[in-house]
């Protein structure tokens, strides 16, 4: 989903903590440990713009492929998918800025797709899906999406994950529904519609498919919480609620599950990732906000315009520091998370990983 410029947010005071629980003497519950960070921010004191290789910026999408290269959305008019090999090294881009074929305009969620292994790239201010092959050449865009509404700092094409068929769930976020294509562009059916009760949205944000069920979760953000469904959209359960504490939110976005079931949410304005089972008993978390040197909790840029700074300020890049959580991926023992308004990717190592049915 596009994040609209001129945001204001309350942001919440309190410093969050790393959290782990205890689990059953006989299990070894999830942990999240720092390893490296992928990507940089922009050195603006030094007249250095976002946009030099290896630097990033509002990192929303996040996929890694076979060669586990690390594949990243640069937004605020970078606008381009970056490349990073398994050491952290730039490699090269895909796409530029605009509206014609193969341009983006603001890259949101990526995923390869597991029948031809094409890109599909959420082209948040086109409205779109834009499919790139294995090299990098456009292929088409497909796909019609919500714009801006009022009272909401996101819009257009959320998260999205493919089913075992190649079908792609996408969140239409304006629209409060998940939409499905087929394997031609086609859209099949919608799941879901408006409001706060079971089965409705404010705002579906993240979006994954359980490899395991078939399972569709997706991050209702505005409602504060985490909807299941069954494989045909039939509502299945949700949890989460607004709040700072244990299994709440302030506004999820990405939404990532392991090989046992295991969800990894972005707990977006709290600066953090919660772990969960797949019943949504919470784990642990891992993150904290960035704070000044008053202890205030930094907030988001100001987005006055094109040339408007996309980092928090002051940044600060201590390993597990965070000016929002937004796009995340899961693959090969590491879940991927964008630090939003800091530019870059951390990486964390996955410890544990049992499934868990409490």
């Amino acid at each position: 989903m596009r994040f609209v410029k001129n945001l204001s947010v309350t942001l919440v005071s309190a410093v969050l903590m790393f959290v782990p629980v205890a689990a059953k003497a006989h299990e070894k519950p999830v942990s999240l440990e720092y390893e490296t960070s992928i990507g940089r921010p922009a050195n603006l004191v030094n007249g250095e713009f976002p946009g030099v290789p290896g630097t990033l910026a509002v990192p929303q999408g996040i996929a890694v492929d076979a060669d586990r290269n690390v594949y990243i959305s640069n937004g605020r008019g970078i606008d381009r998918v970056d490349v990073f090999d398994p050491q952290g090294n730039y490699i090269r881009s895909i796409g530029s800025s605009g509206s014609g074929p193969g341009q983006i305009d603001e890259p949101l969620d990526l995923k390869f797709s597991p029948v031809d292994g094409n890109l599909y790239v959420g082209d948040g201010f086109n409205e779109r899906i834009d499919v790139f092959d294995p090299q990098g050449n456009f292929v088409r865009s497909f796909g019609s999406f919500e714009g801006p509404i009022a009272g909401r700092g996101f819009f257009g094409p959320g998260g999205f994950q493919f089913d075992k068929r190649g079908n792609l769930y996408v969140g239409d976020f304006s629209a409060d529904v998940v939409k499905v294509y087929g394997r031609h562009g086609q859209l099949i059916k919608t799941i879901g519609s408006s409001g706060t009760g079971p089965g409705q949205f404010q705002g579906p944000a993240g979006l994954n498919i359980s490899q395991k069920t078939g399972n569709i979760f997706v991050t209702d953000q505005y409602n504060n919480r985490i909807q299941v469904f069954d494989p045909r959209g039939n509502f299945l359960y949700t949890f989460g609620s607004e709040g700072q504490g244990e299994g709440q939110f302030e506004n999820p976005i990405g939404i990532e599950l392991d090989e046992n079931d295991n969800i990894y949410v972005a707990d977006a304005v709290n600066s953090r990732v919660q772990v969960f089972t797949v019943k949504g008993k919470f784990i642990t978390s891992y993150g904290q906000p960035v704070t000044d040197s008053s202890g205030n909790i930094v907030p988001p840029p100001a987005q006055t315009g094109p040339t408007a700074s996309p980092y928090g300020n002051p940044l600060d890049l201590t390993p597990g520091k965070f000016n929002w959580t937004a796009g995340e991926h899961y693959a090969n023992g590491k879940l991927y998370v964008g630090d939003f308004f800091q530019g870059r990717v951390q990486v964390l190592d996955v410890k544990g990983g049992k499934a868990f049915h409490w």
